[in-house]
C-alpha cells in the first residue's frame, strides 16, 4: 500500500469487521451496525487508493476494481445494516483475509537485541524472487539478482546494450493478495473443516504456482524486451514515456492481469465444488449487481452441505 494513511485505514477497517465478528457470537443487532461501519470504513480505504492504482500505478484492471470497490462497499453496509444477514458471511471473509494479509503489508523489520528480523514482506518478496530467478534459469536465461530499493534481494538486473533494465518483485508479486481472498473467503463460510483444508489445499498451491509462472514471464519478457510493439501507443494509453516500460506494460498490465481473472474464475470453481457454501457469497455479489436473487446451488447442480464427502 502507497502510505501510512492505507495502513491505518486498512488496520481499522479489519478491526471493526473482527469486532462485528465477535460480537455478532452474542447480539445479531449490534454486530449489524458494527458491520455496516467497517464497511464504511472499508470504502474510505478503497477511496484513498484510487490515485496510487490510477495515476502511480497505472494499470486499468486494478483502477476500475478500485473505484468501483467504493459504492459496492458502501452499498454492502447498507444491505446488511437493512437486514441482508447472508453478507455476514463476506464480512467475516474480509476480516479473514485482512488478518492473513496486512501482517506482511505494514509489519516493518525489527531489531532485537542487535539482531535484525527481516519484515514478512521482505521475506515472502525474496523467496519469490529466488524462485522466480530459478524458473528464468531453467529456461536457459541468464540475469544478476541485485537488493531493491528496501534493500531486500528481490529485484532482477538485465542489460540492454548500456541500459540498465530493473524488475523488482514487490509484496503484490507474490500471490499472497488472492491467496488471502480464497483463504478468507473459506475461513469465514460454516462448513466442516475437513472440506475447508481440501479447499485450501486446492487453491493455495495452484495459486503460489501460477503466479511463479507469471513473474518469471514478466520478467524474461521486460528483461529481454520482447513485447516492445505499438510503443506510441502503449505510452499514450499508460501515460508513460519511457520506451523500455511497453514490454511491462503489455506482459504485466494487459497480458497477466487479463489471465489473472480467468485463472480465478477457474480456482473459484474449483473451490466451491469442494466447499459449496461460498455459493451465498456469490448469490450476494450478483444480487448486488443486478438486484436480482440467485440459486446457483441448483442452477450449477453442485451439492449442499449435507455433500457425503463432508
Amino acid at each position: 500500500m502507497p502510505g501510512l494513511l492505507s495502513d491505518i485505514l486498512a488496520w481499522v477497517a479489519i478491526a471493526t469487521f473482527v469486532a462485528g465478528v465477535v460480537a455478532n457470537r452474542r447480539d445479531r443487532d449490534l454486530a449489524r451496525r458494527v458491520m455496516a461501519a467497517a464497511w464504511v470504513v472499508f470504502a474510505l480505504f478503497w477511496l484513498q487508493l484510487i490515485p496510487h492504482f490510477t495515476l502511480v500505478h497505472k494499470s486499468y484492471i486494478e483502477g476500475i476494481l478500485t473505484i468501483v470497490a467504493v459504492p459496492a462497499s458502501l452499498y454492502t453496509g447498507w444491505l446488511l445494516y437493512s437486514g441482508r444477514d447472508s453478507l455476514f458471511v463476506l464480512s467475516r471473509a474480509v476480516a479473514a483475509m485482512g488478518l492473513v494479509y496486512l501482517p506482511f503489508e505494514t509489519i516493518p523489520a525489527l531489531t532485537l537485541f542487535g539482531t535484525t528480523i527481516s519484515a514478512p514482506r521482505g521475506i515472502l518478496m525474496e523467496s519469490v524472487a529466488a524462485q522466480t530467478n530459478f524458473l528464468i534459469e531453467s529456461l536457459g536465461y541468464s540475469t544478476t539478482m541485485i537488493p531493491g530499493d528496501e534493500g531486500y534481494l528481490n529485484t532482477f538486473l538485465w542489460m540492454q546494450g548500456s541500459h540498465r533494465i530493473e524488475i523488482a518483485v514487490v509484496l503484490a508479486c507474490t500471490g499472497l493478495g488472492s491467496i488471502a481472498i480464497f483463504a478468507g473467503l473459506i475461513t469465514a463460510v460454516d462448513a466442516p473443516l475437513r472440506r475447508k483444508f481440501r479447499a485450501l489445499a486446492i487453491a493455495v498451491p495452484i495459486i503460489y504456482a501460477l503466479n511463479l509462472l507469471r513473474t518469471t514471464f514478466i520478467t524474461i519478457s521486460v528483461g529481454k524486451q520482447y513485447f516492445h510493439l505499438f510503443v506510441d501507443e502503449i505510452l499514450f494509453l499508460f501515460g508513460s514515456s519511457d520506451p523500455y516500460l511497453v514490454s511491462f506494460f503489455i506482459s504485466d498490465r494487459i497480458i497477466s492481469q487479463v489471465l489473472a481473472v480467468v485463472a480465478l474464475v477457474g480456482i473459484t470453481y474449483l473451490v466451491v465444488r469442494e466447499v459449496p457454501e461460498l455459493l451465498t457469497v456469490i448469490e450476494d455479489i450478483l444480487y448486488m449487481i443486478t438486484g436480482e436473487e440467485y440459486d446457483l446451488r441448483s442452477e450449477l447442480g453442485v451439492e449442499g452441505p449435507n455433500d457425503p464427502r463432508a
